[in-house]
C-alpha cells in the first residue's frame, strides 16, 4: 500500500470519543445505502492487493453521507489471493457488505459489546463443505466431531491471531456449500491471510470496544 497510510493507535478512537472531534472525511470511500449506524470500510487498490485500508465510521446524521471517522485509516492484511469472490478453494477476502454480529477469542472479552465466546481447543469453525454444519461454530472434543476435522478450524489452536476476533457474516444466511467459510476480523500476524481481514492487536481492541450491536454494524470490503 502507499506510504501515506499511517497505522493508528487505540488512542485515536479514545480521543475522538472523548472530544467528539470529527475527522476531515465525512463521506464513505465507497457507496453504502444501508441502515447501519457503524461501518468498517476495507478498501484495496486492486483485486490482487494483499493489503487494504481499514477505517471505522460512525453515522452522525440521517443523510447517507453524514459520517465521522472514529478509528483509522490503518493498514490491514487481506487474503493472499486478494479481494473478490470467495470460495473454499481460494484465499480471497469476500467483497461485499457483511454484518458483524458476534465475536470470540482465546483470551477473555476485553471490552466488546458484541456477544462474545471465549474459545479453547474444543471450539471449531466448520469448513467441511459436505457437512450440514458447514460455516458454523461447533463445540466438540478433537477426534469426536461429526465433521471432517481436517476441513475444520480448531479456533483454540490458532495462536495469537485469534486472541480476539469478530465474525464476518459472509455465507451464513443462507449457507452455500463450498462458497467459503471462517472469515473473521482478527489480530494481524503481519502477513496476508487465508481470506480474513487482520489488523494490529491494539487497533482491533479499539474497534471491538467501539462496535455496538444496537448500531447494527457492518463491514464493507471493496476494491476502489
Amino acid at each position: 500500500m502507499p506510504n501515506r497510510v499511517v497505522t493508528a493507535t487505540a488512542a485515536t478512537a479514545v480521543l475522538l470519543a472523548m472530544t467528539g472531534a470529527t475527522a476531515d472525511a465525512s463521506v464513505l470511500p465507497v457507496p453504502y445505502h444501508g441502515s447501519a449506524g457503524q461501518v468498517i470500510t476495507v478498501i484495496a487498490d486492486s483485486p490482487t492487493a494483499t493489503t487494504a485500508v481499514l477505517t471505522a465510521w460512525q453515522r452522525t446524521g440521517p443523510l447517507w453521507d453524514q459520517w465521522q471517522v472514529v478509528h483509522g485509516p490503518i493498514t490491514a492484511n487481506v487474503g493472499s489471493d486478494g479481494i473478490g469472490q470467495a470460495s473454499e478453494t481460494t484465499a480471497k477476502t469476500p467483497a461485499g457488505v457483511w454484518t458483524l454480529t458476534e465475536a470470540f477469542g482465546i483470551q477473555a472479552n476485553d471490552g466488546t459489546r458484541l456477544p462474545y465466546r471465549q474459545v479453547g481447543t474444543s471450539d471449531w469453525w466448520v469448513s467441511d463443505a459436505k457437512s450440514p454444519l458447514y460455516n458454523t461454530y461447533y463445540h466438540c472434543d478433537p477426534g469426536t466431531c461429526p465433521f471432517n476435522e481436517a476441513a475444520g478450524e480448531d479456533l483454540g489452536k490458532a495462536g495469537p491471531v485469534y486472541n480476539h476476533a469478530v465474525v464476518i457474516d459472509y455465507n451464513r444466511q443462507p449457507v452455500v456449500p463450498g462458497a467459503g467459510s471462517a472469515f473473521f476480523l482478527h489480530v494481524s500476524a503481519g502477513k496476508p491471510t487465508a481470506g480474513c481481514v487482520s489488523i494490529p492487536a491494539d487497533d482491533l481492541k479499539a474497534v471491538m470496544a467501539w462496535l455496538d450491536p444496537a448500531q447494527h454494524p457492518v463491514i464493507d470490503i471493496a476494491v476502489h
